[in-house]
């Protein structure tokens, strides 16, 4: 025993049966073992999006709205939704920004394409008062949210309707609160843009007020929001000042400015930053995209080498001066009246969706999009061949059968009969329809009111809502107000906006924005732009030339 014992008394150390290169390499199997779990760990963090499951409705808020049932595609062309790709990363979302600081309107409408293997993206903008294939009066694109209720079933019904305009559902939905745009200008640390035009708004109701001036400068994310906002000035002397072109001068201020913002954003610089933005994206988002897969987005364009220079924005192509018949405004005018809209150039969009869009190889034909079209004599169609409205078809007729004065017939009561009678004999005295059909003064719609030969009162927010066109009724002049942006789209008979009712026996005191008197006329000059111009017949818009 003792000469297995050392000098110190211990017992003689064993030799290893490895060689130093085996003992180094296993150190650095085990070091590549570490690396391999923290790969595998970073890694988990960025998914890939998978396309067999995108189409589904956004995540649940914490306070969810009503449940929302399969969309009902009607008798319509059915959207794409499957079939061989371009590219295995390519990529389509439906964006839809959901502005609480000027409404709750969901009026700016993009649909993006993103093709990661080729690191190239396309933004299409919606105008709001595009015409859309829907059953009820006011077909702008921008009725359909407000109609459905908005919330969760707003939002389907306009996944719906831009699907069937383009003719393929996009992959993901989502929708954005605008004040995350100004929270990611306040975290990039300002953006750098030229103003196109002074711009100078207020509106107490809604707490929103506008005050920019033109000129390239940094914005601060608050003055991004009311940049982004503006639509036009206050009315003054009878005219308001804004963008020449209306909402589409609107819309190409937003892309200049997302533009100038997607440029600075993918600088160097703000990599280390992708974490707090994804937060501020998370905070003011809903969607169906899962946060690894935002993450995985982010990696992409940040890694990938997405340039500015291969990000485009573009406008759907169209006729913004198109006028189709309304009910709703005919009614109101006593006459025959028409709404205008923006129509689609079919041969431009079906090239866009097929080019730049749509993520099937494929190729698309005019069948496959649903493009309203507005005819010589104001009625519609659609390129699909079916028309939700089918009054819209013949308008003229319609009108003649709807409002034409006719001779009411004199009835005699029965030989006995001096009255309506309400004796055990006579029944109940009548109030409504036919059974099952409402009556003046009742409703079918547990969730609200019906005023009599008015509308419905929204139990919400106690506005009084024309059942025709959806819009707001102002109890005190009976204009019908567009619930997106406030301007007047109709007038109930009677009223006292309303041209045809009359002397009121008084004169109402002469408001700052009343139009002017005798004599005077509008300002030449926008100050806005500093350039001059000229009242719009329609709609009292300074067109600046």
């Amino acid at each position: 025993m003792a000469d297995q014992m050392d000098g110190k008394g211990r017992p003689p150390k064993r030799r290893s049966g490895l060689t130093r290169g085996q003992k180094g390499l296993i150190a650095a199997a085990a070091v590549l073992a570490v690396a391999l779990a923290g790969v595998l760990a970073w890694q988990s963090l960025f998914v890939r999006p998978d396309l067999n499951t995108g189409k589904t409705e956004p995540q649940e808020t914490e306070e969810p709205t009503d449940p929302v049932e399969e969309i009902d595609w009607g008798e319509g062309t059915r959207p794409r939704s499957d079939g061989e790709r371009k590219s295995q990363d390519y990529y389509t979302v439906l964006i839809l920004g959901r502005d609480t600081g000027g409404g709750g309107n969901t009026d700016t409408m993009l649909l993006a394409s993103y093709d990661v293997t080729n690191q190239k993206a396309t933004v299409m903008s919606i105008p709001r008062d595009t015409m859309v294939n829907v059953s009820w009066d006011i077909k702008k694109i921008n009725s359909v949210y407000n109609t459905y209720g908005g919330g969760d079933r707003g939002i389907q019904a306009l996944y719906k309707e831009i699907s069937q305009l383009v003719g393929f559902e996009p992959d993901y939905q989502v929708i954005v609160e605008w004040e995350a745009v100004g929270e990611i200008v306040d975290a990039m640390g300002g953006v750098w843009f030229d103003v196109p035009r002074n711009m100078n708004y207020d509106d107490p109701l809604q707490n929103l007020h506008i005050h920019q001036e033109k000129g390239y400068r940094l914005l601060t994310g608050e003055d991004a929001m009311e940049v982004l906002r503006y639509r036009h000035d206050n009315r003054k002397n009878g005219v308001t000042l804004g963008y020449p072109e209306g909402d589409v001068g609107r819309i190409k201020t937003q892309q200049a400015f997302l533009k100038a913002m997607v440029e600075q954003l993918l600088k160097v610089e703000n990599v280390p930053k992708v974490r707090q933005f994804i937060q501020v994206f998370q905070d003011n988002v809903e969607t169906n995209l899962t946060f690894q897969n935002i993450l995985w987005f982010a990696q992409a364009a940040f890694l990938g080498g997405l340039k500015a220079e291969n990000v485009e924005f573009v406008t759907m192509p169209g006729n913004s001066s198109a006028y189709a018949y309304s009910a709703s405004i005919s009614k109101a005018n006593g006459e025959y009246s028409e709404a205008s809209y923006v129509t689609p150039y079919p041969n431009e969009l079906l090239e866009l969706v097929n080019t730049k869009l749509s993520p099937y190889a494929e190729v698309f034909t005019r069948s496959d999009l649903d493009m309203m079209t507005v005819n010589s004599d104001g009625s519609v169609s659609s390129s699909t061949g079916h028309v939700e409205d089918s009054n819209a078809t013949h308008p003229r007729s319609y009108w003649q059968a709807q409002w034409t004065p006719q001779e009411p017939e004199e009835e005699t009561p029965p030989e006995g009969e001096t009255g309506t009678g309400t004796g055990p004999d006579a029944g109940a005295p009548e109030t409504g329809g036919a059974a099952g059909t409402p009556g003046d003064g009742e409703t079918t719609d547990p969730g609200g009111a019906t005023e009599p030969g008015t509308g419905s009162i929204d139990p919400d927010t106690g506005d009084l809502i024309d059942p025709e066109t959806g819009g707001i009724i102002d109890p005190g002049t009976g204009q019908i107000l567009d619930p997106g942006t406030g301007q007047v789209i109709g007038q109930l008979p009677g009223g006292s906006g309303d041209p045809a009712a009359g002397e009121s026996g008084g004169t109402a005191p002469e408001s700052p924005d009343s139009q002017p008197s005798d004599g005077e006329t509008a300002p030449p000059v926008d100050p806005g732009t500093s350039d001059g111009g000229t009242a719009a017949p329609d709609d009292g818009f300074i067109i600046v030339t």
